[in-house]
């Protein structure tokens, strides 16, 4: 996947010296130091930011902001948007890329409440570091998102369902959709919580290694699926090869009633992270279409 590969180191120095000089212990965050930029949170690992494609979705007649959820005793920061003053709203929870909750996940979320929905992004790499202060990809995934244990993710997505029927959210309502290392959460929590109706899997990968934080990965939870999931893939991934796609969907046919109701879209000339319209990676045809079969998919199960 694209996390695979770290940013060149020329990168980084350039976006050092575009934000003013060396960015290090002695001087501001690099997540202060983007903001400052670009007015707007994103993630240093990610750059370069392509501004002109990056979509802005208005706050007007939402509630938005970042509101904290308790898990046993630990306080996860999370950002939410629901429309301003309705109750009883289909909840989705928005899974981000390892680079955490920053401006492309917020907004997804402003898309997704300007909608009629009730959406939350959770902070679920909180606990192990913060992953908008690294500035390499290999490093932060070294060093934070491998020692992020399944089990704790699948106990935080609880934690938020719960938060959201107490807040206006009606949890039989129920999706989630991710991006990336949270398209490969979807997989999982749709194996794991028989409260939700539907997911869509932004290119996650399908198969890994079994480890003690990664125990499963999607193509060995097929037969636990208990909602349809909607797979939306790049034919020009360079990581997460077709062929893995290919077992998944031999997989998903001959499983139970959720997977035999399970769909993949692979879109012929799209890398990974074609949705990121933040990032070089961004295909718009792709994404709008992928955008449009997401809400598709919501209303055609109950998620509406």
């Amino acid at each position: 996947m694209t996390w695979r590969h770290a940013l060149n180191n020329n990168l980084i120095e350039d976006t050092q010296a575009l934000l003013g000089g060396h960015i290090g212990a002695n001087g501001p965050s690099r997540r202060v130091a983007l903001k400052a930029a670009f007015g707007v949170g994103y993630a240093a690992a990610a750059l370069p930011i392509m501004a002109q494609s990056a979509i802005k979705t208005p706050s007007t007649g939402l509630v938005t902001g970042e509101v904290t959820i308790e898990v046993n005793g630990f306080k996860m920061p999370v950002y939410r948007s629901a429309p301003a003053g309705k109750t009883g709203l289909p909840v989705v929870l928005v899974i981000s890329e390892i680079f955490g909750v920053h401006e492309y996940i917020a907004d997804v979320t402003r898309r997704l409440a300007q909608a009629g929905y009730l959406a939350i992004a959770p902070e679920l790499f909180v606990r192990q570091g913060d992953a908008s202060s690294y500035g390499e990809i290999a490093k932060l995934q070294a060093e934070v998102i491998s020692k992020v244990p399944d089990a704790q993710v699948m106990t935080d997505l609880d934690a938020c369902v719960a938060w959201a029927a107490a807040n206006g959210g009606d949890a039989n309502k129920l999706a989630i959709t991710g991006f990336c290392w949270g398209g490969r959460i979807t997989w999982l929590y749709a194996a794991h919580q028989p409260k939700l109706k539907a997911g869509v899997a932004w290119y996650g990968r399908l198969v890994g290694n079994a480890t003690a934080q990664t125990p499963s990965h999607p193509l060995a939870l097929v037969g636990n699926l208990k909602a349809p999931v909607l797979g939306l893939y790049g034919a020009a991934d360079t990581g997460i090869p077709l062929d893995t796609v290919d077992k998944m969907k031999a997989s998903l046919a001959g499983g139970p009633a959720m997977a035999k109701a399970s769909e993949f879209v692979v879109y012929p000339d799209a890398p990974h992270a074609f949705h990121a319209d933040y990032r070089p990676s961004f295909r718009k045809e792709a994404a709008e279409d992928g955008w449009q079969r997401l809400m598709a998919w919501l209303k055609r199960h109950g998620v509406a």
